[in-house]
């Protein structure tokens, strides 16, 4: 739909629609998504007017200022649940998601529930990952007691990670990631161990 849109717009209008998605995109990114409109409307560089002809509402400018990371969250589930090893693929999920979720700190305000229509896949990923911990829950390799909302708290937790720098804050979801990992794991019972 936004691509018949853009179609229909004047070049400097669609130069604008660009420079508000940049903006957005940016402030989103670094400030979540608290960030008022005429902040967004400021840095593009137009008047709110400008701003709200083309986005209404900001639910509207979220969402397409997010489409790609909302592809890129699927994709990640997607890949681990297409893994033959489900424990692997789980892990592989909460480490692709908290390294997403740090470099953008608004998909993360936007996937939690700021705008929850705003990511309208989110109930299809959020079964999807409840499909795979399901699968390495039964390999044994995934705490007997993990729940979906231990999930969503990780993300909470993650969302309050320093930003001193965007390399200081990957290398700080990384390290959480691992944490979070070891957390959800199955304890070993010490009888069956090597």
């Amino acid at each position: 739909m936004a691509g018949e849109v853009t179609q229909t717009l004047r070049s400097d209008a669609l130069d604008n629609r660009a420079r508000i998605l940049e903006a957005a995109r940016a402030l989103f990114a670094t400030e979540g998504l608290d960030v008022p409109m005429r902040a967004i409307a400021r840095r593009a560089g137009v008047g709110p007017a400008t701003l709200y002809r083309r986005f209404p509402a900001k639910q509207v400018l979220v969402e397409e200022v997010f489409a790609d990371e909302v592809r890129a969250c699927q994709s990640i589930v997607e890949d681990g649940l297409a893994d033959p090893d489900p424990w692997r693929g789980f892990r592989d999920v909460i480490e692709r998601i908290c390294e997403l979720h740090a470099r953008n700190r608004g998909f993360t305000d936007a996937f939690l529930s700021a705008f929850p229509d705003a990511v309208a896949s989110r109930e299809r990923t959020l079964k999807a990952v409840a499909e795979l911990a399901r699968r390495a829950r039964a390999t044994g390799h995934l705490r007997a007691d993990f729940v979906l909302d231990d999930l969503v708290l990780m993300l909470m937790a993650h969302r309050g990670l320093p930003a001193s720098s965007a390399a200081a804050r990957l290398r700080a979801s990384r390290r959480f990631a691992t944490l979070v990992i070891q957390a959800f794991q199955a304890p070993v019972n010490p009888a069956s161990a090597p």
